[in-house]
């Protein structure tokens, strides 16, 4: 008489655990978005991303280096800007170089600001490092001063005969003025509904804007000045 073979008990899949440092990193780059770098506690980061206060300090250390983990994080970012100014400046003897030098900066920020996964990380450029802070000073010559080199250099490429000084000018209204269109949503209530923020469809103005503005300040800057009477 043979037996019935019984297999094996199996356990049942046990449910996937949390990545709890990645919730770590995500509830911090919300708040600090939200309240900037002196305005979120260690505390309040592990209550938003719902562990324990001591794992926050487990896997981050202290406050300045989850602070500074989040830009580590997103680094990759700044790299797609980068290599996209490599391609570009490969061409720089040809028409539309400067609209191109343009669409490299501000191209992978609106669409980091348009996706559900970047948008605080977009939101904590504009806000949680703008605060006259040793940490937030750090983060800017760590991770974007030598993004902005890059870009100042293709913009003299752009301008010849231009001043560093001059062109640094540029770079900074162009950075302006996409900080402010990524972190705006006043222009829905002052256009009386007829726009959204941070709509694609504004990327090609802001890209025109920026561009005009330029090359009117490179005309201002290089236009001869009337001698004393």
């Amino acid at each position: 008489m043979t037996q019935d073979i019984v297999p094996p008990l199996q356990r049942a899949p046990r449910e996937a655990r949390p990545d709890r440092r990645y919730a770590i990193l995500l509830a911090a780059e919300k708040l600090f978005a939200q309240r900037g770098y002196s305005g979120v506690s260690i505390r309040q980061i592990a209550d938003e991303a719902k562990v324990p206060l001591a794992l926050v300090g487990y896997y981050f250390g202290p406050k300045h280096e989850l602070f500074r983990a989040i830009f580590e994080h997103w680094n990759s970012t700044i790299q797609e800007r980068l290599d996209a100014l490599a391609t570009v400046r490969t061409h720089a003897a040809e028409p539309g170089y400067l609209e191109q030098v343009v669409n490299a900066f501000i191209s992978p920020v609106l669409r980091l600001r348009a996706s559900p996964e970047g948008q605080w990380y977009a939101l904590l450029m504009t806000r949680g490092i703008n605060e006259p802070l040793q940490e937030t000073d750090q983060i800017m010559r760590q991770y974007f001063d030598p993004m902005a080199h890059a870009f100042i250099d293709a913009l003299q490429d752009a301008f010849a005969g231009s001043t560093r000084g001059q062109v640094a000018w540029a770079y900074q209204f162009m950075l302006g003025a996409l900080l402010h269109h990524i972190s705006d949503e006043r222009v829905q209530r002052l256009s009386n509904d007829s726009n959204t923020p941070n709509d694609p469809a504004a990327a090609p103005l802001l890209a025109a804007f920026i561009t005009g503005g330029m090359r009117q300040v490179m005309a201002m800057a290089f236009a001869p000045t009337s001698p004393a009477p």
